[in-house]
């Protein structure tokens, strides 16, 4: 199957809340997702089978000067482990070092720390995260 990647590709509300459903176990959204990207992302990759079908996505949002930041990394269940997922980030990668980006941040879950570090090369680092919602920041 041939396999394109588009930087800030074209796509739609429908595709890409189904997609995020898939990927993260929810139900799916009627969300503008698509007005959030355009107003908050440095740029998205997307990749699209030969029938134009999205198959995979990444969003790269930024503080607008030297850090970009991979959100909601997505690849269809049917068809992961084949590298879509590498590519996905590789191109969202370069396309951030294209606009002046030095930094490339990510967050992950445990089960998914071989993925981005064997196979797309992010360094592990300490972090922090707090829950703005239910959580201890909410009880304050």
């Amino acid at each position: 199957m041939d396999i394109t990647y588009h930087w800030r590709g074209p796509v739609t509300n429908a595709a890409l809340n189904a997609l995020h459903a898939e990927g993260f176990d929810h139900p799916v959204r009627a969300e503008d997702v698509v007005a959030r990207l355009q107003r908050h992302s440095l740029g998205w990759v997307c990749a699209t089978g030969e029938e134009a079908e999205l198959l995979g996505f990444v969003n790269v949002a930024w503080d607008g000067g030297t850090h970009a930041f991979l959100l909601d990394t997505l690849v269809a269940a049917a068809h992961r482990r084949r590298g879509i997922g590498r590519d996905l980030v590789r191109t969202a990668a370069d396309h951030a070092r294209d606009a002046g980006c030095a930094w490339l941040h990510v967050d992950f879950e445990a089960p998914l720390r071989d993925f981005y570090v064997r196979s797309c090369g992010f360094s592990p680092t300490s972090a922090g995260l707090v829950a703005l919602w239910g959580g201890v920041a909410a009880a304050r």
